[in-house]
């Protein structure tokens, strides 16, 4: 599963209506750049990959006041209405260690309804203790990992991965669960995107990417 999707996704929707400048500037403002793919160039480029899927809209708009070809505005269209929300709910019951998809998720739970967001992070609570337990069955027995050598060490290493991820997960459940956060049908909920013109101060330096320029590659 991309995170990429389920970041771009989700930034133009709390826009609305959003250039693929306005993306980036937001996922760099939440420290995106930092712990997924949401370069520059994965970013246009999932921007115009969905917009061909029908997941987005894109709107050809006025030429920049610089100059060069019109701007290209995108919106959310039904079907990826729905994309979003089948990426959200699967990103926050993975158990999976991938720590830029499960951000992904939480930078967004507040989309859901507050009992669905706990039923799904229980969830993950419970693929993590369940997956935990297999591990421990099969490659670290009562004697420990020693067993195997140092390579033992990498199965201990998950066992703690897994320990710490179920403890930082029911930390949140209580959190929500105690009235933390406006979720879905609550009210206004925060919303963390910058307004236009409004300057990031953790904006990575352009190094040569246009709005819609930029390198093809990148998750999509």
């Amino acid at each position: 599963m991309s995170a990429i999707r389920l970041l771009v996704l989700g930034a133009v929707r709390q826009h609305g209506r959003a250039h693929g400048y306005q993306v980036r500037n937001d996922l760099e403002y939440w420290g995106a750049h930092e712990w997924s793919h949401a370069k520059p160039g994965s970013i246009y480029h999932a921007l115009k990959q969905m917009a061909k899927q029908g997941l987005l809209l894109a709107h050809d708009v006025a030429p920049s006041t610089a100059g060069g070809p019109p701007r290209t505005e995108y919106e959310v269209t039904p079907a990826g209405e729905e994309e979003y929300f089948r990426l959200l709910r699967a990103a926050l019951v993975q158990r999976d260690p991938r720590t830029d998809l499960l951000s992904a998720g939480i930078g967004f739970i507040v989309d859901l309804p507050r009992d669905e967001a706990v039923a799904l992070l229980r969830e993950r609570v419970r693929a993590l203790e369940e997956w935990r337990a297999t591990v421990t069955s099969s490659y670290v027995p009562e004697g420990g990992p020693g067993r195997l050598g140092h390579i033992g060490e990498i199965m201990g290493m998950w066992v703690h991965a897994a320990d710490s991820g179920a403890a930082w997960t029911r930390g949140l459940i209580e959190r929500i669960e105690g009235g933390a956060y406006v979720f879905a049908g609550e009210g206004e909920p925060f919303v963390g995107v910058l307004a236009e013109g409004q300057e990031n101060p953790y904006a990575v330096p352009e190094g040569g990417t246009g709005e819609d320029g930029g390198g093809a590659g990148g998750a999509g």
